[in-house]
């Protein structure tokens, strides 16, 4: 494992600065290919792709773009042919797909990727090398774990891949709300190879469109849905059809374990895509602001405004925070990921969406317009809840995170080591994923160490630097909190069934996580000296209070300095058309 304080070679340096080189480039090279999304000229501006969204489509010249640039492949292990090396790049790259329309992130790519990993998780070098071939060719693949009787809890699926005479297994029964299913050329089939209760009873099966009996399957009819309406969502029915024993994807019995593995790795990826989306909420309402006027000012002048929008950049900020630690733990801390990637995908999603709601207040009457200038709005406003839901629900990342708070109670928080400090630097070099070493569940917790770590080590000299000390020691007083009601769990609250307050813990929990991944990225951007504004005190002076006051607190008010800094970055940001997460990358629009 690597370690801030490791000694770097010429080579290992070589190939960070190969790394970030490829990444950046692959990120510019999107976004210089999907245009101007506010330049009615572009096929992918926003008013073509509402258009698409009213017409239930997905966009054709975006379908058409992300194949020309062979998007499939940045899903597929370097070691496969394709071009994933790091879980943290991705998240870079689909940020300007989803920046512009979560519908053509979802239905274009994401549900490959949310497929795929299962394979390259548990799958054979066929399998593996077959499906590479599929999505580097532009193919699709759809994954089905759930079925609409059962919700999350898919150990009661029930449908089935029953063993066939002379080897193989017969497809019966029917998966609801497969993105793709209408045009995948395979699908990752979570399914039920034995009658018994419990997890053994399940497999998954890489099943593909090309040589099955047409006459044993169909698609079934489309689902219409209030979010990413241009998504084709539907289902598959399967009557005995048959399919060869080497659809197995890993050993027969073994599926929830599979699933539970890939779960962290799509987990921790999906959600920071998304901070693409609230990106552009943000954006558009800077510009709203900016040129409305009311009251003689412009809306910008009205301090309610400008701290909403402050408040929305940071919030963004914070969600980044947490998601770059959540992905880099997975090349990083694989052993510990299990408890981190529910917490990133329950809490960023929802972060984002309150944060583009409140902006929504500032819009006023423009946020229920369809189309036009601010109509993305809407668009993306209806999306983002999407991400929420999928293939694990809010409450479904709890009931991850909940058996798992008395064992670090006990083992971890408050005497484990912090982090190493490559998890939160945004553009250093990582290992490979170690898809085989992901365990599923974690009695350690570098993270929240972090945050402990850190209260003894901050500087006090200026007034944005002392709140940042404050709000911390309360920030840790809440974890001793934390530690304590956790440690008090009854058995029955320490399960997927445990009461309300487990899952208000588990909540508290995800905000502590959150704390520690912004002082994390601020204590290396401080170090480094890379970023001026990741390296101001401020920006995470207004994190942590926000922070503080969701989680109950009444902290301070803030040095007036902040918000000051804050409205200011997000004005030159909002002019030098850069992004408003970590990266603070230069845009088309």
């Amino acid at each position: 494992m690597l370690t801030g304080t490791q000694p770097q070679d010429a080579r290992t340096a070589t190939a960070r600065t190969d790394q970030e080189s490829r990444a950046a480039a692959r990120v510019a090279e999107l976004d210089r290919r999907l245009g101007d999304p506010t330049d009615e000229r572009n096929e992918l501006s926003y008013a073509r792709l509402l258009e698409a969204d009213e017409a239930g489509e997905l966009s054709a010249p975006g379908e058409r773009a992300l194949d020309e640039l062979g998007l499939g492949a940045d899903f597929v292990p370097r070691a496969e042919g394709g071009r994933l090396e790091r879980l943290d790049t991705l998240v870079r790259i689909m940020r300007q797909v989803f920046r512009r329309d979560v519908a053509l992130g979802l239905g274009y790519g994401v549900t490959s990727f949310m497929a795929a990993v299962n394979v390259w998780t548990s799958g054979d070098a066929a399998q593996r090398a077959r499906l590479a071939k599929i999505l580097t060719g532009g193919g699709k693949v759809s994954v089905a774990y759930h079925e609409l009787a059962h919700g999350n809890d898919f150990v009661r699926n029930e449908f089935e891949a029953r063993p066939a005479d002379g080897g193989g297994y017969r497809l019966h029964g029917a998966k609801q709300v497969i993105n793709n299913a209408s045009r995948a050329d395979a699908w990752v089939l979570f399914s039920r190879t034995s009658p018994a209760p419990g997890s053994r009873s399940h497999s998954v099966l890489l099943v593909e469109r090309d040589g099955l009996d047409p006459d044993s399957w169909q698609v079934l009819p489309r689902y219409d849905a209030v979010g990413v309406r241009g998504c084709l969502l539907s289902g598959l029915r399967f009557d005995g059809t048959p399919v060869p024993a080497s659809a197995l994807v890993g050993e027969e019995g073994k599926g929830v374990e599979t699933a539970l593995r890939a779960f962290q790795i799509t987990r921790s990826a999906l959600p920071g895509m998304a901070v693409g989306t609230t990106d552009t909420a943000l954006r558009t309402v800077v510009r709203f602001a900016l040129g409305r006027r009311l009251y003689r000012k412009s809306v910008m002048d009205i301090p309610h405004a400008r701290g909403t929008l402050s408040g929305a950049f940071t919030d963004l900020l914070t969600c980044d925070s947490l998601s770059l630690a959540a992905t880099r733990a997975v090349h990083l801390l694989s052993d510990q990921t299990s408890v981190f990637a529910a917490a990133v995908k329950y809490l960023v999603p929802k972060v984002l969406a309150e944060a583009t709601q409140e902006l929504s207040v500032v819009l006023g009457a423009r946020f229920y317009i369809r189309d036009g200038e601010h109509g993305i709005f809407q668009k993306h406003l209806r999306d983002l809840p999407v991400l929420s839901l999928g293939h694990a629900g809010s409450a479904a990342c709890q009931a991850t995170i909940i058996p798992q708070l008395s064992r670090l109670a006990r083992r971890s928080w408050f005497s484990d080591e912090p982090a190493p400090a490559e998890l939160f630097q945004p553009r250093t070099d990582l290992p490979g994923l170690p898809y085989d070493r992901l365990t599923l569940a974690s009695g350690r917790d570098a993270l929240s160490a972090t945050l402990v770590a850190a209260v003894d080590r901050l500087p006090g000299s200026s007034p944005e630097e002392r709140a940042v000390q404050a709000l911390a020691l309360q920030l840790v007083d809440e974890l001793r909190q934390l530690r304590e009601a956790s440690r008090a769990l009854a058995p029955e609250d320490r399960t997927a069934l445990a009461g309300p307050a487990a899952f208000a813990l588990a909540d508290r929990y995800a905000v502590l996580l959150a704390a520690a991944a912004t002082i994390g990225v601020w204590q290396q951007a401080s170090h480094d000296g890379g970023d001026a504004f990741l390296a101001d005190p401020a920006w995470l002076a207004a994190a942590l209070h926000r922070l503080a006051r969701r989680l109950g607190r009444r902290p301070a008010a803030l040095p007036a300095s902040v918000d000051e800094r804050m409205h200011e970055e997000v004005l030159r940001r909002f002019h030098a058309r850069t992004s408003y997460d970590l990266y603070d990358t230069p845009l088309a629009g």
